[in-house]
């Protein structure tokens, strides 16, 4: 192998050395680059795809939720409700159904607006065709009874009902299947892009690797010979030219210099000279063009000239005052000759002479939208505070309201309840004649049965309180020992349910009020409505916790209830302003004879 580099002679290099290495140069960071944008090409290809793949995910798994809601709008329109309320639920499911009709098939055949490119594998498309008869079931059952609703059929057909809750879980239990393939499809992707990033870089640090050897580390020995030589016969003409070459780049860089800067300070910098005194020499065409002065030459004392308001003008004078000795800055809002309100970082430098300070050169800088943007940053900063310290306040009053609702209501048990069984027990102990033995007798049963439900209503008041099972294990706990308790005491046949086995825990308050909330839902189940079966169900999905409690009482009409003696009116109140509080949403459907529903949905936060 011919050596890469010759020794040059004392005159030139080697013409042919420097020839060969350009060549080599040449080949190297063509290798270099050609592996760099293929790997571009490649990973781009894949990022691209991936990104479809992103978006495929997206919208298959919002075909389930579509899915759901359909079924759920469906049901709406099963129920009973205003023709208002009625048309929208039909209007939102017609639009429901065509974003889920456009969304299946953009997911097998593609659609551009979606962003699908419906490029599915062997394993997808099958999933689909299982799919299929599913989706078509449903949408067509769902589409019939949008269109009997909109032509006044109140009750939709049973059968379509039917078929739309048959398919609908299988509809969501094979999409989450097919979303899981997608998922597992998009992770093998981007497993071959590790494969192939690992690849270039082996063959990039291969490429490095082969060009140091053969290349970079010959030529930095080469051009290391190279520099020692010239180096060399250079040094005694750089010691003989030493002296007079630094005194020319000196001058030659101070007069660079002092052009630049003048230029600069012309024609960029908020610049002005003046004398100790305050009477100005120079001002910038910058600074004239800021404040509005033409190109007549400037006479009289700076600070006027600048600012032309009388405290601006102060605040000009006091800052010169201080810069005979040092280096001033300062913060001045000034006015300009047209009214205008500018905000000048302003620095003074005395520039002395022989020890004496002759003349103020002043540096200034336009802070105008700065300050006005700090102004407005306070101004935003005080409204939030603001904000927050009124939120702060109505928290406040609303613990307090609720704290004293609930003495209120513990003070109406106590009062509707054990005072008047009190009253009752004194008034038949106080008309006990000893001399009728008869009559004693029998009020002596009465006065019996009068203690045990005194003694019933004690407990269910002290039942009222928080217990235990509450703080200790959750809502869910407290729930099923407060229908196994008021069960008991009431002699109702109250019921809880766990449909999901929720067994999550929340926030103290959350539980807290759902508990208040659920037991004053009992509680007028219990007194007011007359209901012989209460049921309590708890259930829950990712982002939601609900819980519904079903009566088969009397029933009544949730729009003419309002605060009456009886206490129902301010119980609901109480309810709603519970819900607020945490967050949540409360609904109530009941209908005189056929019972209440009351449902409670909270978000659960992560």
């Amino acid at each position: 192998m011919s050596p890469l580099f010759t020794q040059p002679n004392a005159e030139q290099l080697d013409s042919a050395t420097f020839s060969r290495l350009r060549r080599l140069y040449v080949l190297a960071l063509g290798a270099i680059a050609l592996a760099i944008v293929s790997g571009q090409l490649l990973i781009q290809d894949h990022l691209r795809k991936q990104t479809d793949d992103s978006r495929v995910v997206n919208v298959a798994g919002r075909q389930r939720m579509l899915s759901q809601r359909i079924t759920k709008q469906v049901l709406l329109l099963n129920a009973d409700g205003t023709p208002d309320s009625l048309r929208n639920v039909r209007q939102q499911l017609r639009k429901d159904l065509w974003v889920w009709q456009q969304a299946h098939l953009g997911l097998q055949g593609g659609n551009s607006k979606l962003g699908l490119p419906g490029q599915n594998s062997t394993a997808i498309r099958g999933m689909f065709q299982q799919v299929n008869p599913h989706f078509e079931a449903i949408y067509r059952a769902a589409l019939q009874i949008a269109n009997a609703s909109a032509n006044g059929v109140v009750q939709p057909d049973s059968q379509l009902l039917t078929q739309i809750m048959r398919n609908e879980k299988r509809f969501v239990a094979e999409m989450d299947q097919i979303v899981f393939q997608y998922d597992a499809e998009s992770k093998a992707k981007v497993n071959e892009i590790k494969r192939i990033e690992w690849i270039l870089l082996v063959i990039a640090l291969t490429i490095l690797l082969i060009e140091f050897w053969f290349i970079f580390r010959p030529a930095a020995i080469h051009v290391r010979n190279t520099l020692q030589r010239l180096m060399h016969s250079e040094q005694e003409a750089k010691r003989m030219a030493k002296e007079m070459e630094q005194l020319y780049r000196a001058k030659e860089s101070s007069l660079q210099e002092l052009k630049a800067l003048t230029f600069a300070v012309d024609q960029a910098a908020l610049f002005a000279n003046c004398t100790t005194n305050g009477q100005v020499r120079y001002l910038s065409e910058k600074f004239r063009e800021l404040l509005g002065h033409d190109n007549k030459p400037l006479r009289g004392r700076l600070a006027e000239i600048i600012c032309a308001d009388e405290p601006g003008q102060r605040s000009i004078e006091e800052t010169m005052q201080k810069a005979r000795s040092r280096i001033s800055t300062n913060e001045i809002q000034i006015s300009t000759p047209d009214g205008r309100k500018l905000w000048l970082e302003m620095s003074v430098i005395p520039v002395s002479g022989g020890g004496l300070a002759q003349d103020l050169l002043i540096l200034c800088a336009d802070i105008t939208y700065r300050k006005e943007a700090q102004l407005e940053i306070e101004r935003l900063n005080q409204e939030r505070f603001d904000e927050q310290m009124r939120q702060q306040v109505l928290r406040s009053a609303q613990i307090v309201e609720a704290q004293e609702e609930e003495r209120k209501r513990i003070a109406r048990d106590i009062h509707d309840g054990i005072g008047q069984m009190l009253t009752a027990l004194k008034f038949n102990l106080d008309s006990l004649d000893p001399g009728q033995p008869d009559k004693v007798q029998a009020k002596l049963e009465k006065l019996q049965g009068l203690t045990t439900k005194l003694i019933q209503g004690v407990r269910m008041v002290t039942f009222n309180l928080t217990p235990p099972e509450l703080s200790d294990y959750g809502i869910a706990t407290g729930l099923a020992r407060m229908a196994a308790e008021l069960s008991k005491l009431t002699n109702s046949n109250i019921l809880f349910e766990n449909r999901s086995n929720f067994n999550e825990r929340l926030d103290t308050v959350v539980e807290t009020n759902l508990y208040r909330i659920t037991q004053e839902a009992v509680n007028n189940a219990v007194k007011y409505a007359q209901s012989n079966f209460i049921l309590i169900r708890i259930s829950h999905s990712e982002k939601m916790l609900s819980i519904v409690i079903d009566d088969d009482g009397v029933g009544f009409d949730p729009e003419e209830v309002s605060d009456k003696q009886d206490g129902s009116g301010m119980g609901l109140s109480f309810m709603r302003e519970r819900m607020q509080f945490i967050e949540g949403r409360m609904f109530i459907h009941s209908e005189i004879g056929e019972g209440t529903r009351i449902t409670l949905n909270v978000p659960l936060t992560t």
